[in-house]
């Protein structure tokens, strides 16, 4: 701002002659405006910069998860529903050993702690049977392995000449009210004709049956196995199972 005066003339020079001079006059209140301007500028850089920081700081989390989703669905999307099934399932699986003190008296007894046999994921054991925790589709398995001793035609040993061996799988379903036959299978042994020469008279016939497909079951299905020749059944680790998994 500019302020203009009137110097006072000299004496000598007398009323009639007087020489005005201005002279500018600075306000002291414009530096302060100027300052005052560059302080505000300065804190809307330092708070937008504090803003930025927050924000960024505030959303790794965020961020991550984010990526993290786009990259199981892209994945997902690559290996296809298959995938997608496998990675929501329970891994519910069981697996069961054979086992009998002697499998000529005692009933063939199945065990989750013998051998590689375990249970997870809900599926157990419950009175010789596997017992279902949720409704789905499952895999059953079993397999049953004999050693029968063949006979040389006689009389006395004319009955293993042609011996049958049978496995099967029963399920017992509350929907259903009754049990029914999962699966099942008969071979026979001491076969004659195409078979003989393939043992010798009073050694050993092996031979071993394996049963496996999938099913829906229901939660609270009851599965179990029964074979006959037992005396024939070999119990070694890994030749006698059961077994349950989730798809």
């Amino acid at each position: 701002m500019v302020a203009y005066t009137t110097a006072q003339a000299d004496v000598e020079t007398g009323l009639e002659e007087r020489t005005v001079v201005l002279v500018e006059k600075k306000s002291s209140t414009g530096w302060i405006w100027k300052v005052s301007g560059t302080l505000l500028i300065i804190l809307l850089c330092l708070g937008g910069i504090l803003l930025f920081s927050w924000y960024w700081n505030g959303r790794p989390e965020l961020m991550q998860s984010g990526k993290t989703e786009a990259l199981m669905s892209h994945t997902a999307d690559k290996k296809g529903p298959h995938h997608e099934l496998r990675r929501n399932s329970t891994n519910a699986a069981i697996h069961l050993e054979g086992f009998c003190e002697d499998c000529g008296k005692d009933k063939l007894e199945w065990r989750v702690d013998q051998g590689q046999a375990f249970a997870q994921g809900g599926l157990k054991l419950l009175d010789n049977q596997i017992v279902i925790p949720q409704s789905g589709l499952y895999f059953v398995y079993s397999q049953a392995s004999f050693r029968v001793t063949c006979g040389d035609g006689d009389e006395q040993g004319a009955g293993k000449r042609l011996t049958p061996l049978s496995h099967r799988i029963w399920r017992y379903s509350d929907s259903v009210g009754s049990k029914a036959s999962l699966m099942s299978a008969v071979r026979s042994a001491c076969q004659q004709g195409a078979q003989e020469g393939s043992y010798r008279v009073g050694q050993g016939w092996y031979n071993a049956i394996y049963l496996g497909a999938v099913f829906q079951l229901n939660a609270g299905d009851k599965l179990w196995t029964e074979t006959n020749q037992q005396t024939e059944l070999e119990i070694d680790d890994g030749k006698t199972f059961f077994g349950v998994f989730a798809l």
